[in-house]
């Protein structure tokens, strides 16, 4: 069991100011992962003043880019030599399988060297000609205290996609952890502060939500940097707009994946288990929608429910599980829900249903399911479900088929099967999404990741990732 007694502030272990104390519980049997006290309306008062004068006063702001680079450097370092402890602790927290942890605590490494490659290439001061009596300096300086608001799905990932490119750019950050994962992320600022990160720079904590509205709506933080559903999205906007505070946002998603005539079945089939049903469908990104043209409809459902439905429901730390449970039992219970209101729409139950997977009877599960013959204007179609629960939807032409996917408020992720890449290319660069695969393949960590529509604002990875968190200065000489 991993507890805490104390809040990591500043870099530092300091009583908390609050009395509520955070259980994290596995979903798969209920035993006690760990303890860690919940940060107070006090707590947060007390890392922003901290954040507050270490970007004020202290050196990090000041610190050379190649400086801060190293120390981020030696972070990576320390953290690939214990990928393997958080994996186990992050699947005991919140379900995921530990094929699925395992494989992205190994991929963290490749993230955060291409946020550091940005970063030795980033234009932090430059000269422009064209004046008419002389040069402008344009310098790319910090923007100030970042509070960065991360989910529980993927806390390891979604905390390093925000720190590291506030750190790098010079910021002070303080990062807020859903209570289902509040123990991993203090593994990350012992971590830091191993590596040389001053104190003062870092925070840590977990907090509900009225608690998290006042780290938001404090006015000592410059920046909020936000993962979650699109509607926490919503109202975190509103709180930043009202103080014309800078914000960025990645939010949810329904992809779409087009199967175009003439794709390898196989190929499809195979992709779309990792592309829709990892990590327990429990995925911002998940090709939830998979359109299929209508004389090939029934012979491929039949093709995924046969592949999906062979894969291991278990303990997800089990390697061969590839479901483990959802991460608690109020997911549970909103995924079982939307299983219901397919089945009441009228679509097709091609594998899975409601009630336990067969031979559990324990543990926040639901059957992995796959819906057919589904209508996109149906809800199941529309609206996030977050868990391993998709639909197949029947198209007539390729042009129906990129309205169809076009025709949703979301555009984070999705995919174009084709027999070549010029082909699926051609359809890709119809679709209105953030991010694409073709053929399965992933864009990697240097090309900027975010959504189009009510998927979000702004840009992760790389030199765009950075730039949320510069403020640009010009000087006239």
């Amino acid at each position: 069991m991993t507890s805490y007694e104390q809040l990591f502030i500043g870099g530092q272990r300091v009583a908390p100011l609050g009395t509520e104390i955070i259980e994290v519980r596995s979903p798969y049997d209920g035993s006690l992962t760990g303890t860690v006290p919940a940060a107070s309306k006090a707590d947060v008062d007390a890392a922003v003043k901290v954040a507050r004068a270490a970007f004020d006063n202290g050196p990090w702001p000041k610190t050379e880019p190649a400086q801060r680079q190293a120390i981020l450097s030696r972070f990576v370092e320390l953290y690939s030599a214990r990928a393997e402890e958080f994996a186990t602790l992050i699947t005991k927290e919140n379900g995921a399988p530990i094929g699925f942890t395992g494989v992205l605590s190994g991929m963290l490494a490749m993230q955060s060297q291409a946020y550091l490659k940005a970063a030795s290439e980033y234009p932090w001061e430059v000269r422009v000609s064209g004046a008419a009596h002389g040069e402008a300096i344009w310098r790319r300086e910090p923007l100030g205290v970042v509070a960065a608001i991360i989910p529980w799905n993927a806390p390891h990932q979604s905390a390093l996609v925000k720190l590291f490119p506030a750190l790098l750019a010079g910021c002070t950050v303080i990062l807020k952890l859903a209570p289902e994962t509040a123990l991993d992320g203090q593994l990350l600022g012992e971590l830091f502060m191993e590596a040389g990160l001053p104190k003062g720079v870092l925070s840590i904590f977990a907090a509900d939500r009225d608690v998290s509205e006042h780290l938001v709506v404090h006015p000592g933080v410059d920046k909020i940097a936000f993962t979650g559903s699109t509607g926490a999205g919503r109202r975190i906007a509103s709180l930043a707009g009202e103080q014309l505070k800078r914000a960025s946002f990645e939010l949810g998603g329904k992809s779409a994946a087009i199967v175009l005539p003439g794709a390898d079945e196989d190929a499809v089939v195979a992709g779309l288990q990792y592309a829709s049903f990892g990590n327990n469908g429990q995925s911002c990104v998940a090709h939830s929608r998979v359109l299929v043209q209508r004389d090939r409809h029934d012979a491929f459902v039949a093709a995924l429910a046969a592949r999906i439905g062979s894969l291991k429901v278990g303990n997800p730390l089990e390697p061969d599980t590839f479901f483990g449970p959802q991460v608690s039992e109020r997911q549970r219970e909103r995924v079982a829900g939307y299983i219901d209101i397919g089945i009441s729409e009228g679509a097709t139950v091609a594998l899975g249903g409601p009630g336990m997977p067969d031979g559990i009877n324990h543990g926040a599960f639901v059957r992995p399911t796959i819906f057919a013959n589904v209508r996109n204007d149906m809800r199941i179609a529309r609206e996030e479900i977050f868990g391993p629960v998709i639909c197949v939807l029947p198209y007539d032409t390729v042009d129906e088929a990129v309205q169809i996917a076009n025709d949703s408020e979301y555009g984070l992720s999705g995919g174009v099967w084709a027999a070549d890449e010029e082909t699926g290319l051609a359809v890709a660069r119809r679709l209105r999404t953030g991010t694409l695969s073709v053929n399965g393949a992933f864009t990697g960590f240097d090309a900027p990741f975010g959504g189009y529509k009510n998927s979000g604002i702004g840009r992760e990875f790389g030199a765009e990732g950075i730039n949320h968190y510069v403020e640009h200065k010009s000087i006239g000489v």
